[in-house]
């Protein structure tokens, strides 16, 4: 890599190969891990080991892992600051975490709210693998030392747990692991559905229209917006509460133009909801264009694609190999 490491703090973040990218994750996760590979030495994973707690068809777990692997690439994050890698060609996080159950109490993994829903929602398939899925995070998170560890609500419970086991070794033995801090990036705008603005914008969102993907072509982007929900009203003002629809268009807006909420207010004073529409589409496809060709241009180069695969996955693996080593000597493996 080429910062100055040796003063950075080590981030571990990573993303599932599951759905497709939207631009609620273009304004936010990526902007902030585009942001962070230039204050902090950054591991970025594709998580596709947490991908099969859900059965998944082979052929298509691969295609979306080449796709997200191409789409960082293609939102910003540069592979000479930072260590891109899919976790599966690193065999270091599962031997990690076979060494972690084993520092995990049953009970602690029980209570994690994560398992707890995810079985709720898929009561034919409660594997093993979902029920420790904690702990391979765990492995992801202290094989490489991580300082800090981007996180939403959602996955604080998962932290803790990731805190616990390390100081339960490093108590054990002697200091091995780095114990993780969360942190929480500076949010970027909440973008919600176009059908259903109460909700924040999800890859997982049952409504196809109400979902911008990084990959719609200018036609599909113009078709969604047009049918984007707003009100019975006719001025164009930001109020969430009394306004969702008008104010999720506004955000969106003001995010990719990189203006304010109140510049952009005052740019559409006394234009109609057609013409807001129709902006925003027009703003939507212009920030789309240059992304949407980097990605076609890496996804398309299979050479390209696998030479930055494999120094990825190489990097990760040489940093993840001294951890483990420290790991497999302390607990009595022969090495």
């Amino acid at each position: 890599m080429q910062n100055n490491q040796e003063n950075q703090k080590i981030i571990l973040s990573g993303m599932q190969p599951s759905g497709d990218l939207h631009i609620g994750n273009l304004i936010g996760a990526a902007k902030n891990w585009v942001t962070m590979q230039n204050d902090y030495q950054c591991f970025y994973q594709v998580a596709d080991l947490h991908a099969i707690t859900d059965s998944k068809e082979p052929a298509v777990l691969r295609e979306k892992s080449l796709d997200l692997f191409s789409w960082f690439i293609a939102l910003g994050i540069d592979t000479q600051k930072t260590v891109l890698f899919i976790q599966s060609q690193v065999p270091a996080h599962a031997e990690l975490a076979w060494v972690l159950n084993c520092f995990t109490q049953f009970g602690e993994a029980r209570r994690m709210t994560q398992f707890k829903d995810k079985s709720a929602k898929n009561s034919e398939n409660i594997n093993v693998g979902l029920f420790s899925y904690p702990v391979l995070m765990a492995a992801d998170i202290l094989l490489y030392n991580a300082d800090l560890v981007p996180i939403g609500k959602d996955q604080q419970q998962h932290l803790e747990l990731a805190r616990t086991i390390a100081e339960r070794f490093n108590n054990r033995y002697s200091p091995t692991f780095t114990v993780p801090e969360g942190y929480y990036p500076k949010l970027g705008a909440k973008i919600c559905s176009l059908s259903s603005p109460l909700k924040k914008m999800s890859k997982s969102d049952e409504d196809p229209n109400g979902i911008i993907l990084l990959k719609d072509d200018p036609e599909t982007v113009k078709r969604k917006f047009k049918r984007a929900v707003t009100d019975s009203e006719t001025e164009i003002s930001y109020n969430p509460t009394k306004k969702p629809g008008v104010s999720n268009l506004l955000t969106i807006y003001a995010t990719l133009k990189n203006i304010d909420i109140k510049k952009a207010e005052a740019h559409f004073k006394g234009k109609s909801y057609a013409d807001l529409k129709d902006e925003v589409a027009a703003a939507t496809i212009d920030a789309l264009a240059p992304v949407q060709a980097k990605f076609k241009e890496v996804r398309q180069n299979k050479q390209l694609l696998a030479t930055l695969m494999a120094e990825g996955a190489g990097r990760a693996a040489l940093a993840a190999r001294k951890i483990l080593s420290k790991v497999y000597k302390k607990v009595g493996f022969v090495v």
